[in-house]
């Protein structure tokens, strides 16, 4: 599937995904085991002391793991994630995350994603995939 255009089955799983387009987050790029993935911050996504709220940016950062673990073509779901905060963001910042997979044996995965405003990290996250058989 990789060979029409770098097009891979995240691309696919993508088109389809209403969470993270209605979030307003792009794909930047999928292929290989690695995704980058980006997300400007809205007024909507604020908390009460006026940052962003860690939800979104847990759910970027899942986005661009979910974009990874797919890009290899069979349906892979996460089996688990942890996210560990950084720095604040802010109304505005337009954040970029970076997935690289470190492990895939048999139908289990780990990857960890780096959540950036510009050269800044602003969050680590790491997820465990596991590849699921469609009916």
């Amino acid at each position: 599937m990789a060979g029409d255009g770098g097009r891979t089955a995240a691309h696919d799983m993508f088109d389809a995904d209403v969470a993270s387009k209605g979030l307003g987050i792009e794909l930047v790029s999928a292929g290989a085991g690695a995704a980058v993935a980006r997300m400007r911050v809205t007024p909507a996504m604020l908390n009460g002391h006026a940052i962003g709220h860690g939800g979104f940016v847990f759910l970027l950062a899942d986005t661009a793991f979910a974009l990874a673990c797919n890009s290899h073509g069979p349906a892979t779901v996460a089996a688990g994630g942890e996210i560990s905060f950084l720095r604040p963001v802010r109304e505005g910042d337009l954040l970029e995350a970076y997935a690289t997979e470190r492990v895939r044996h048999g139908r289990s995965g780990i990857y960890d994603v780096t959540v950036r405003r510009g050269d800044e990290v602003v969050a680590e996250f790491r997820g465990r995939s596991r590849t699921i058989a469609r009916d």
